[in-house]
């Protein structure tokens, strides 16, 4: 999401790492980010087993073979620590990702 890229350095000042993980091939993946002039956070590829990561977050859609819009905020010790599913045609406000950061510290 373009909006991540713009907020990588703020992102990075809390020691946050931005990553993208998407059930579309990685020439999917690579057609999209160039789409958007670039995208220099990793973007990883949830192709094959195809969605087996979505599958163990609980955001794949089985029947249609595509994920939810989600975002998971992963604490240091490994454990989630924020959970946002929301619909694909909306942006998630990462304010609510830097409040949920904060409180990490």
């Amino acid at each position: 999401m373009p909006e991540y890229e713009a907020l990588k350095a703020r992102f990075e000042g809390m020691n946050a790492q931005v990553v993208g993980i998407s059930v579309d091939s990685t020439f999917s993946n690579k057609a999209w980010a160039d789409s958007l002039g670039g995208i220099t956070y990793p973007l990883l590829c949830d192709f094959w087993p195809h969605g087996e990561v979505a599958r163990r977050y609980g955001v794949l859609i089985e029947d249609k073979g595509i994920a939810e819009r989600a975002m998971f905020v992963i604490d240091r010790q490994g454990k989630i620590a924020y959970i946002d599913v929301h619909e694909i045609t909306e942006q998630p406000d990462p304010e609510l990702v830097f409040d949920v950061l904060r409180k990490l510290d």
